[in-house]
């Protein structure tokens, strides 16, 4: 029987255990995108984890979709990011970079030229962002062209290359949670009627474009997809879930050299629903805050490879020991998830100053 402390081999990584730390925005960066030592510390702390997920990282300026989050675009946030990775690979850890376009889940306000987030289509999330000093509705987005597109795909494949510069052991695409590759995946944001839109197969071409772009730059065996189907997080809607999300496996069977998929929010019977269409390695986040019973019985059952979850690494950075030991179990301050300094980030006790 599998458990959360048996190694295992993802594209071309031994990891030490198979409890991973899913990506959370934090909100902590420096205006400009860049990280410090604070969050290099932040990270180094849960070195512990098979796998760390960074928080969402965008691949461009208009990639941007919250305050205060870091990028993957510019010379001066690589060489950043360095100080993170080097921390983490110093006290044994693992690291992926996760590259989030946020699509229509942007603002003027955090584009220097002021312009309008981008999406698939013209429709707006219904959903709105804080600004630094309130809550602003998310402006009806303008539709990508082709070119955009194109442009979009070459943002994705710098970024990757960026972020193995940097020292990443790899980056996962974040194509859940109402960003820009669910945008496309999702018939309530997507009404296009090109080659993107229209049937479940062209809703599902940006995603595996997306995939090759990076797959071709940094290699499949660094690559990982993000997807949390059904989720209708940022106001996604999907008419036909299990649908759209068959076509897009389907497109996916020729590109089992993945690193892995990762299934966000995502109920058993979805899990499973991957594993028989999915060959590759399959990473299951469940909702389940500290309640680790459903995952890792998908787990010890074979239906997924490995474990990854959020919040208990955020209030314990030495979840894996905490795990062996049966507990105890920091609880999570959700008044200091986003923003902020120390407090709430670095300064949660380790199990022997608990």
């Amino acid at each position: 029987m599998t458990t959360l402390f048996d190694p295992i081999k993802l594209g071309g990584l031994e990891l030490p255990n198979r409890l991973f730390m899913a990506p959370m925005t934090r909100s902590r960066a420096h205006v400009g995108g860049q990280v410090d030592a604070l969050v290099a510390e932040y990270y180094a702390q849960r070195a512990s984890a098979g796998l760390i997920v960074t928080e969402g990282t965008q691949p461009s300026v208009r990639g941007q979709g919250y305050i205060n989050t870091p990028g993957l675009h510019s010379a001066e946030q690589v060489e950043a990011w360095k100080r993170v990775t080097g921390a983490v690979h110093e006290r044994g850890g693992r690291i992926f970079a996760q590259i989030m376009h946020t699509g229509r889940i942007g603002h003027p306000s955090l584009y220097p030229d002021g312009g309008l987030p981008v999406a698939p289509s013209p429709i707006a999330s219904g959903e709105s962002l804080f600004d630094g000093s309130g809550m602003v509705e998310h402006p009806v987005p303008r539709e990508l062209t082709s070119s955009d597109i194109a442009e979009a795909l070459d943002d994705f494949a710098s970024a990757a290359r960026n972020a193995v510069t940097a020292g990443f052991d790899g980056v996962e695409l974040h194509g859940a949670n109402g960003y820009l590759i669910h945008q496309f995946l999702a018939d309530g944001a997507n009404r296009r009627t090109d080659e993107y839109g229209g049937s479940p197969e062209n809703r599902a071409r940006f995603a595996l474009q997306v995939v090759d772009a990076v797959a071709d730059t940094i290699g499949a065996e660094r690559t990982a997809l993000r997807l949390s189907p059904g989720n209708p997080f940022n106001g996604i809607t999907e008419s036909d879930t299990r649908t759209q999300y068959i076509a897009l496996l389907d497109g996916l069977k020729d590109r089992s050299d993945l690193a892995f998929l990762h299934l966000a929010m995502a109920s058993r019977e979805t899990a499973e629903l991957f594993r028989k269409e999915w060959q590759g390695a399959l990473v299951h986040n469940p909702a389940a805050g500290l309640d680790l019973a459903p995952a890792v019985s998908a787990l010890e059952d074979g239906v997924v490879d490995a474990v990854a979850l959020g919040t208990a690494w955020l209030a314990n950075p030495d979840l894996l020991d905490r795990v062996r030991a049966g507990g105890p179990f920091n609880e999570p301050d959700s008044g200091t998830f986003y923003g902020g300094d120390h407090r709430g980030y670095t300064d949660y006790p380790a199990l022997d100053r608990a």
